[in-house]
């Protein structure tokens, strides 16, 4: 069985013995993938600039039915997103989106447009003034592309404080008005940064503090889908 090719980004990788690695990927077109590869802690091998996290490169890999990892046979170091190493704040935001990508995404079930959005958010970590809405972006994108994007309803204008169910994923105008479960109190300006969101690509034109809130609410509305608080969230939002 001829090898398969694709594009992937490192999220993970552990040491499995004195010449071997084994790793876990996002790539663009097989979704996430655990692999071992073999000899890749050699100085000369088929993996040509190593495993890191935080790399993007071309991956060659075989499917075994035999075991739960595939065999990765060759990688291509292209990318290093550089900021993440420079930049403490990029580095955590750059950790915490790779850690959400292992978490949420399913083994073998693609999902080309997370991808892409993934390698675009990465770059644009260079600037420090785009970084908030780089991750709020990607974010919102995971939601997207996993089947909970928030349902947002339509409350032009409002500037009251309205209310999030993480259970169903809504928001209403009443907070705490006939709830079915636990509901957060969020702000208007929240809301219809979020609702900028979900009609697209194009600046969503709000402030820092207000992109900071979003970011917050998706990153506990995660939380709560996952059944799990990660480290890397904790450490980028802290304990709340």
């Amino acid at each position: 069985m001829p090898p398969v090719i694709d594009q992937a980004v490192v999220l993970r990788h552990w040491e499995y013995s004195e010449t071997s690695q084994t790793v876990s990927l996002l790539s663009r077109e097989h979704g996430l993938i655990r692999g071992l590869a073999k000899g890749a802690r050699r100085e000369k091998g088929s993996f040509s600039g190593g495993f890191e996290v935080l790399t993007r490169g071309e991956l060659a890999f075989i499917d075994r039915e035999s075991s739960d990892l595939a065999l990765l046979t060759e990688w291509d170091l292209q990318e290093v997103f550089w900021a993440t190493r420079r930049d403490l704040r990029a580095h955590r935001i750059g950790l915490y989106m790779i850690d959400l990508a292992h978490h949420a995404v399913t083994t073998r079930d693609p999902h080309p447009a997370l991808f892409d959005e993934m390698i675009w958010r990465l770059r644009e970590l260079e600037e420090p003034d785009k970084q908030g809405e780089a991750l709020l972006r990607f974010q919102w994108a995971l939601l997207v592309e996993t089947g909970y994007q928030p349902r947002l309803g339509e409350f032009p204008g409002s500037t009251r404080t309205l209310g999030f169910n993480p259970l169903t994923g809504t928001v209403t105008e009443d907070p705490g008005a006939h709830a079915t479960g636990p509901e957060w109190r969020v702000r208007g300006e929240t809301v219809r940064l979020l609702q900028a969101l979900s009609r697209g690509p194009g600046s969503v034109a709000y402030g820092a503090a207000t992109i900071d809130r979003g970011n917050r609410l998706l990153a506990a509305y995660l939380r709560s889908l996952l059944d799990r608080d990660l480290p890397t969230r904790s450490v980028l939002f802290g304990k709340s």
